[in-house]
């Protein structure tokens, strides 16, 4: 019986097949318990945090802008969390003994950052530009909902691909003028054809075409 023999330089790929036996199991753990998990992808996610700040009270009723905080929001890929510094502006006079700041005290004092849990986290193999969007008219209503009726803010979307992609795919209705995308009630007083014809407007005269290439957000 004819025995089949395999060249020498097969043998070269012994480590490899090896190594790939121990790390592929570790990533298919990896992104079925990190990839699928309720804090990456599903809608409702709503953790706890070191303090409990409302966006009710401050972007609803106080009518604060989003960029008074998230202060990158235009300019970066980023919207950045805001330094303790941002909320002592106002708290170092505005019921400064509240029990529930103490851990703004002691990050004010010590310099050390407060451990907020951050609700809208996307896995490290999807990319996406805060800028991009909110210089584009799209507002943070689309992706975050109405934070400003939120006591304790959880996430409103998926953030899955599929959801990204209908936006990339279909923009009209999710568009409004760049001076708008903060305003929080702008579109109520219009109907979906209403919303759908200033999109469309905007796309055209603003040139906006989403890619839908794998490498505009997995980079």
């Amino acid at each position: 019986m004819a025995r089949f023999i395999f060249p020498k330089w097969t043998n070269a790929l012994v480590p490899a097949l090896g190594l790939a036996g121990v790390v592929v199991p570790f990533y298919i753990i990896y992104v079925v318990a990190y990839g699928f998990s309720p804090d990456t992808t599903h809608a409702g996610y709503q953790p706890p945090q070191p303090v409990p700040f409302s966006h009710a009270v401050h972007a609803g009723e106080l009518g604060m802008d989003c960029r008074y905080c998230h202060t990158t929001v235009e300019h970066a890929a980023h919207a950045a969390i805001p330094p303790t510094q941002s909320c002592m502006n106002c708290h170092t006079q505005v019921v400064p003994d509240l029990e529930t700041l103490d851990p703004l005290w002691d990050s004010y004092e010590t310099g050390e950052p407060v451990e907020w849990i951050r609700v809208h986290d996307l896995p490290d193999y999807a990319y996406f530009d805060h800028s991009a969007h909110v210089n584009r008219g799209v507002s943070c209503i689309e992706c975050h909902g109405r934070v400003d009726r939120m006591e304790v803010v959880h996430r409103q979307e998926s953030l899955s691909m599929h959801w990204c992609l209908d936006c990339h795919r279909d923009p009209d209705p999710r568009l409004r003028e760049v001076e708008h995308v903060t305003d929080m009630d702008w579109g109520l007083d219009k109907t979906p054809e209403e919303r759908l014809s200033i999109g469309e407007e905007l796309r055209k005269l603003n040139h906006i075409n989403p890619s839908q290439d794998c490498s505009a957000c997995h980079r």
